[in-house]
C-alpha cells in the first residue's frame, strides 16, 4: 500500500472536491506578459516585412506570362494581348528537361510573342514567300504573330533566321494564358526544323509528358472549376450529417453508436465486396499493371486487376482491425457512449460551439494567404535582369558573342550573325537592401507562418476548453451557465492568456521548425547518403515526430487547465501532466474509445458522401435531369477526395473537448 501511495505521490496529490467551484475561475491576471510582449512585437514585425515586400515585390512574373524581352502579357503596353505564343513549340521538347523548364519560370528556347489571339488554322511558310516582305506574308494576311517593331520591308528569310516571325502556326487553344496546340489536330504538313515523322499529337503529347506536373495541376484546377459547386453541396451534406449526428448522441447515444458501428462495417464490407467483383472481371480479362506501366494518367490504374486487390486487401485489415477493437474494448465503449451523451448535452446547451471552428478555418486561411503573398512578393523583388542567350553558343558565328552578359530587351542583339540570339530574362536584381536580405526575410516568414499558425489552434482550444468547462461546473443546468459562454471563453482568453497561448505555440514552432530543417537537409543529402547514415537520419526524424505529437497533446491538456484556472503556461502544463499520469489507465483507454466512437461517425460521413459522390460523378445515377447531370470530369476521384477529406474535418471540435480528463 505505501508503494502505492508514494507512487501517486511522484505525481501530485489529487484535488479534492470543492462544492463551492463554478467552473472557469473569474478573479484572474494577466500570464507570462513576457511572452505576450515578444509576440506582438513579432507581429508587428511580420507586419513590417509584409509592407516592405508589398512595395519591392512585383508578383505580376507569376500571374501573367511573360515574353522573350521580359514584357508581361495582358498588363501595360500589352493590355490587349493576353496570350503567349511559342514560335517552336515543339523546342520545349528537344532541348529542355522539366528542371530547366521549372527554372525558367515555364519559358522555353524559342522566341516567344504577346499576341491578342491565338491561332485557328494551320499555316507554313511557302518556298515561294521566301523572298517576299514581311508585310506582304504576314500583315497583309491579319498573321500578326512577329514581334514588335519588325518592319514592312524586311525579307522573310531574314526575319526567319532571327527569329522574328514564326515559321509556322498550328491551331492552338489558350490554356493559362498560352497558346497550346490542340492534339486532335488534323495532320499537319511538313515543318521546318521538324522531323518528318513526327506529328503534332506526339510533339504535344512530348511536351505534356515533360511538364506532367504542369499538365495535372492544369487538369486539377479544371476538374476543380467544373465541379466546386458538387463540391459544396457534398460539404453541406456532411456537414447536416455531423450536425445530426452529435444531437442525435443526446437522445439515442447507444442505439446510434450500435447503428454507427454496423453502418461502418457494412460500408467497409460493401466496399470489399465491390473492389472484388472489380477484381474478378479485370482477372478475367487477364489485365495486369505491367500492360500499362508508369504513366500520369492515374485513371489507367482504374483498369488494371492490381488496383483493386490492393484495395480490397486494405479494406479487409481494416474490417479485421475494428472487429478485434470492437471485441476487446466492448466494456470501455459503454463508459465512452456516456461521456458522449454530456457532450451532446453542452453542445445543445452551448450551440455556438458547433460554429466556432469556423472562426478558426479564417483565422488560418488568413495567416496562410498573408505568407503566401508575403513569400511571393518578397521572391518577385528587385529589378529584372536581362542577358544575352543563343540555343548554340558553339556554333562559330556565336564564338565572339559574349553570352550571360547584361542587354536592353527593347533593343535588339546587333550581332545578327548568330542564329536566335536574344535577350532573355535572367532573374531579378539583389543588389539592394531588401533584396540582400530576401533570405532571412523568408525565414522570418516562416517563422511568422508556424507560431500564428499554432497560436490560432492553442485559442480554438483554450476557448472551447473555457466554453465546455462553464457548463461542466454548473451545478444547476441550464440555469448556472452563463448567457454567452464561448464569447466570455473568448474574450477572457485574449485579455489575460496571450502570451500563454503564444508560448506554448512558439515551443511547437520551434519543434516543427528543426523537422522542416531536417527535412530539408534530408532531401538535399539523399543521393550521397550511405546505409548508415539513412538509418541515422530516420531516427532523428523519427524522435522528432514523436516530440511534436507529444508536445501537441501536452500544450492541448496544459491550455484546459489555462482556461480553468488561469495560470501561466509552465504551472498549467505540470499541473496537466500529473493530472494525466495519476489517471494514465483511463486517459488512454477512455479518450481512445471516445476518439474511436467520434472516428466511426467521421467513417460513416466520409463513406456516405465518399460513395454517393463516387456514383454520382461516374455517371451512375440515372434519371437526375439536365440540371443535375454529372461533370466531365479528368479525374472524377478529386471532388470525391476533397469531400471525403474535408467530411473528416467537420465540427467534432467540441464534443472531443468535454470528454477529455483534464
Amino acid at each position: 500500500m505505501g508503494g502505492k501511495q508514494d507512487g501517486e505521490e511522484a505525481y501530485g496529490k489529487p484535488a479534492k472536491y470543492d462544492p463551492t467551484f463554478r467552473g472557469p475561475i473569474r478573479n484572474r491576471s494577466c500570464t507570462d506578459i513576457i511572452c505576450c510582449v515578444l509576440f506582438l512585437v513579432f507581429i508587428l514585425g511580420y507586419i513590417v516585412v509584409g509592407v516592405v515586400a508589398w512595395v519591392y515585390g512585383d508578383p505580376r512574373q507569376v500571374l501573367y506570362p511573360r515574353n522573350s524581352t521580359g514584357a508581361y502579357c495582358g498588363v501595360g503596353a500589352n493590355k490587349d494581348k493576353p496570350y503567349l505564343l511559342y514560335f517552336n513549340i515543339f523546342s520545349c521538347v528537344l532541348a529542355t528537361n522539366v528542371i530547366t523548364v521549372a527554372e525558367n519560370g515555364l519559358q522555353c528556347p524559342t522566341t516567344q510573342v504577346c499576341v491578342s489571339s491565338c491561332p485557328n488554322v494551320t499555316w507554313t511558310v511557302g518556298a515561294d514567300q521566301l523572298l517576299q516582305k514581311v508585310g506582304e506574308v504576314f500583315y497583309t494576311a491579319d498573321r500578326n504573330f512577329c514581334l514588335p517593331g519588325v518592319p514592312w520591308d524586311m525579307p522573310v528569310t531574314q526575319s526567319l533566321q532571327q527569329e522574328l516571325c514564326p515559321g509556322f502556326l498550328l491551331p492552338s487553344t489558350p490554356a493559362l494564358g498560352r497558346c497550346l496546340p490542340r492534339v486532335n489536330s488534323s495532320t499537319p504538313p511538313e515543318l521546318p526544323g521538324i522531323p518528318s515523322n513526327t506529328t503534332i499529337s506526339q510533339g504535344i503529347s512530348g511536351v505534356l509528358d515533360s511538364l506532367s506536373a504542369r499538365d495535372i495541376t492544369v487538369k486539377i484546377f479544371e476538374d476543380v472549376a467544373q465541379s466546386w459547386h458538387w463540391i459544396l453541396v457534398a460539404l453541406g451534406v456532411a456537414l447536416v450529417l455531423s450536425l445530426l449526428f452529435i444531437l442525435l448522441l443526446r437522445l439515442v447515444a447507444g442505439p446510434l453508436v450500435l447503428v454507427l458501428i454496423l453502418g461502418v462495417l457494412g460500408v467497409l464490407a460493401y466496399g470489399i465486396y465491390y473492389c472484388w467483383e472489380e477484381y474478378r472481371v479485370l482477372r478475367d480479362k487477364s489485365a495486369r499493371i505491367n500492360e500499362v506501366g508508369i504513366t500520369t494518367n492515374l485513371g489507367a490504374y482504374r483498369n488494371v486487376q492490381e488496383t483493386w486487390l490492393a484495395a480490397l486487401i486494405v479494406l479487409a485489415v481494416l474490417e479485421g482491425i475494428l472487429l478485434l477493437l470492437l471485441i476487446f474494448l466492448r466494456q470501455r465503449i459503454r463508459i465512452a457512449i456516456a461521456l458522449l451523451k454530456e457532450a451532446s448535452k453542452a453542445v445543445g446547451q452551448m450551440m455556438s460551439t458547433l460554429f466556432y471552428p469556423l472562426v478558426t478555418f479564417v483565422l488560418l486561411l488568413i495567416c496562410i494567404v498573408y505568407w503566401a503573398m508575403t513569400a511571393l512578393y518578397l521572391a518577385t523583388s528587385g529589378q529584372p535582369q536581362y542577358v544575352l542567350w543563343a540555343p548554340n553558343a558553339s556554333l562559330p558565328n556565336c564564338e565572339k558573342v559574349q553570352m550571360n552578359t547584361s542587354c536592353n530587351p527593347m533593343a535588339q542583339p546587333m550581332n545578327y550573325s548568330c542564329p536566335g540570339l536574344k535577350c532573355v530574362f535572367q532573374s531579378y536584381s539583389s543588389t539592394g537592401l531588401v533584396q540582400r536580405s530576401l533570405f532571412n526575410l523568408q525565414i522570418y516568414g516562416v517563422l511568422g507562418l508556424f507560431w500564428t499558425i499554432n497560436w490560432v489552434l492553442a485559442l480554438g482550444q483554450c476557448v472551447l476548453a473555457g466554453a465546455f468547462a462553464s457548463f461542466y461546473w454548473a451545478f444547476y443546468k441550464p440555469q448556472d451557465i452563463p448567457t454567452f459562454p464561448l464569447s466570455s471563453a473568448f474574450i477572457r482568453t485574449l485579455r489575460y492568456h496571450t502570451g500563454s497561448l503564444a508560448f506554448g505555440a512558439l515551443i511547437l514552432t520551434l519543434v516543427q521548425i528543426a523537422r522542416v530543417i531536417l527535412e530539408y537537409i534530408d532531401s538535399k543529402l539523399r543521393g550521397a547518403q550511405n546505409p548508415v547514415a539513412r538509418c541515422i537520419m530516420c531516427c532523428f526524424k523519427c524522435c522528432l515526430w514523436c516530440l511534436e505529437k507529444f508536445i501537441k497533446f501536452l500544450n492541448r491538456n496544459a491550455y484546459i487547465m489555462i482556461a480553468i484556472y488561469g495560470k501561466n503556461f509552465c504551472v498549467s502544463a505540470k499541473n496537466a501532466f500529473m493530472l494525466l499520469m495519476r489517471n494514465i489507465v483511463r486517459v488512454v483507454v477512455l479518450d481512445k474509445v471516445t476518439d474511436l466512437l467520434l472516428l466511426f461517425g467521421k467513417l460513416l460521413v466520409v463513406g456516405d458522401v465518399g460513395v454517393l459522390s463516387f456514383f454520382f460523378f461516374t455517371g451512375r445515377i440515372q434519371g437526375l435531369g439536365r440540371d443535375f447531370e454529372n461533370p466531365s470530369l479528368n479525374y472524377y476521384w478529386l471532388p470525391i477526395m476533397w469531400k471525403t477529406w474535408r467530411g473528416t474535418t467537420a465540427p467534432w471540435t467540441g464534443p472531443t473537448t468535454c470528454p477529455n480528463p483534464s
